[in-house]
């Protein structure tokens, strides 16, 4: 089995710990990355919902270091996704080129922001990525941050035109993009969830599997549910999206991270600090969190 092979089930989009003086608590994720990995699930470093966007290219290198040394360490031979996005194609070739040289498996590329490129433009900035490296790249469409969807054309033009474009991370939403994606690209192209709480849907539509937030605490559930669906058992499959359905919903009751790092504090994985302009949740939407974490036996 290849390593893209195994780009399957759960890749978990992993929350970041840290300090008092909000630097990276470095033993603490070391920790987390363990954990993660402990329980079947592919870790993801420096994505949206590790706040990459408050961290330096030098803290986004020195946890791109840790997490590939961390899976080396554990014999286990998960899959390493950084996420090496940015609005500025110099850099993220640049960021793609250090996760290469450090040993991570390959790239997961957000949409450019706030800059609004038009398709054509994005199509030669996948492709001037592409061609900088040799790992594999999964394209990331989060329209709802980027403010720029990624066109089902223009998946399928990147998915044709680069053989290290390997897959996407659909965050759109939008289950007839999603579905026209997974029946015009090859059939070897990897489609994967960037939404918990369409999981379901897209793996009964032929995705693979999920980049989780749920995954930051609840791993183990979340490789249980999409192992599930690879498994063709729907119906069981089918009460697991219902049961985890509150769970999905509530994390994203604020901007995420938000949630989640609150939620990893009520369940002692770690504390909830953020770097701003992001804050841990109000009281009243921690309250709604606290509510379905007891109602799951989670606290």
């Amino acid at each position: 089995m290849s390593k893209v092979d195994k780009l399957k089930n759960v890749i978990t989009a992993m929350i970041t710990p840290f300090n008092e003086d909000f630097t990276i608590d470095e033993t603490k994720y070391r920790e987390f990355i363990r954990f993660q990995i402990d329980n079947g699930c592919h870790p993801l470093t420096m994505g949206t919902t590790g706040e990459s966007a408050t961290l330096s290219h030098d803290e986004h290198h020195v946890a791109i270091d840790i997490t590939v040394e961390e899976a080396k360490k554990s014999g286990k031979n998960p899959f390493v996704l950084a996420g090496t996005g940015s609005n500025s194609t110099k850099e993220a070739i640049s960021l793609s080129q250090y996760a290469e040289k450090a040993g991570a498996d390959g790239c997961l590329v957000v949409v450019p922001y706030y800059n609004k490129p038009v398709q054509h433009s994005l199509i030669d900035h996948f492709s001037a990525i592409a061609d900088a490296v040799s790992i594999p790249i999964i394209l990331y469409n989060v329209p709802s941050r980027t403010v720029r969807n990624l066109d089902v054309d223009t998946v399928v033009k990147l998915a044709n035109k680069k053989d290290n474009i390997v897959g996407i991370k659909e965050a759109s939403g939008d289950i007839d993009q999603i579905t026209q994606i997974i029946k015009n690209t090859p059939d070897d192209f990897i489609v994967l969830s960037g939404d918990d709480g369409i999981t379901y849907h897209l793996m009964a539509l032929g995705g693979l599997g999920v980049i989780s937030v749920a995954a930051n605490i609840v791993p183990s559930k979340i490789f249980e549910f999409t192992s599930t669906m690879l498994d063709g058992n729907w119906q069981k499959a089918r009460k697991m999206q219902l049961e985890l359905y509150d769970l999905f919903k509530v994390l994203f009751v604020e901007t995420n991270p938000g949630p989640v790092k609150y939620a990893a504090e009520l369940m002692g994985i770690m504390n909830k600090r953020m770097r701003l302009p992001l804050t841990p949740p109000l009281e009243e939407n921690q309250n709604k969190i606290k509510k379905v974490l007891e109602k799951m036996n989670l606290m």
